[in-house]
């Protein structure tokens, strides 16, 4: 058998500047997802954990530990040190990489899926570590995780022509990013590359939402008394008032 990978790599170029992934079958007759390297490639599972393993029985590391959690008396006695660290870490590691290569196929519920996994890994380590330092390891990366989330959340929202949706994950992450800094005294860093990003993306998809009726009226009531036209901006209010978009007056 000949395991030489050159004639799949001359046939599929590295480009730096774009994440590299498609879609492949495999032998077994399941889909793969490919990540394209510049040494190489990565072949991961489409499902579960991506090397395809089950560690201790269980779909990830992340569902054995959750499951002694739920043990009597597991909560209390479980402790991650350095060894279960970093079995996380890698596992991690590979849901990084799927992740991305989801994003780069605009398989926006895997993307929420993986990074879902991963947020909650870090939820773990945060609860159960057994020192700061095997911890932060994780939290550091709490920022990107969450973005590549609510990013994932929005497009899935946006192609579902769900705008309100869209603008919820996305503001929710902001506010979750924002308290991550302010917990972690790292309050420069709010206007980092995550809170931007998010923040873009939240200001083009408020411009691209269909305006409702209460949109346009309420435009119109702005202009009327900009423009100190108080007969029309009276008839807009009762118009508002009729709908149930203004409390009637007192």
């Amino acid at each position: 058998m000949n395991y030489d990978i050159s004639s799949i790599l001359k046939n599929w170029d590295y480009d730096p500047s774009n994440i590299n992934a498609r879609w492949v079958m495999g032998q077994d007759g399941r889909m793969k997802v490919q990540l394209r390297l510049d040494l190489g490639l990565f072949q991961m599972e489409a499902e579960g954990r991506p090397d395809g393993t089950r560690p201790r029985g269980y779909v990830s590391l992340l569902h054995y530990y959750r499951a002694i959690t739920k043990t009597a008396g597991g909560g209390q006695a479980l402790k991650l040190g350095g060894e279960a660290c970093a079995e996380l870490q890698q596992e991690s590691l590979q849901y990084y990489y799927r992740y991305l290569a989801f994003y780069a196929l605009h398989n926006f519920p895997g993307v929420v899926s993986d990074t879902d996994h991963n947020l909650a890994v870090i939820d773990l380590v945060t609860e159960y570590a057994e020192d700061e330092d095997h911890a932060w390891q994780f939290v550091q990366f709490f920022p990107y995780v969450r973005m590549m989330n609510a990013r994932a959340r929005a497009e899935q929202a946006l192609a579902e022509k769900n705008h309100e949706e869209a603008i919820r994950a996305l503001q929710k992450a902001l506010d979750d990013i924002n308290r991550f800094w302010g917990e972690y005294g790292e309050s420069d860093n709010a206007s980092g590359s995550e809170v931007e990003l998010l923040s873009d993306l939240l200001r083009q998809v408020m411009k691209q939402k269909p305006k409702t009726r209460a949109d346009r009226l309420q435009e119109q009531l702005n202009t009327a008394i900009s423009r100190e036209d108080y007969e029309r901006a009276a008839v807009l209010r009762d118009q508002m008032r009729k709908l149930g978009l203004m409390p009637p007056p007192e």
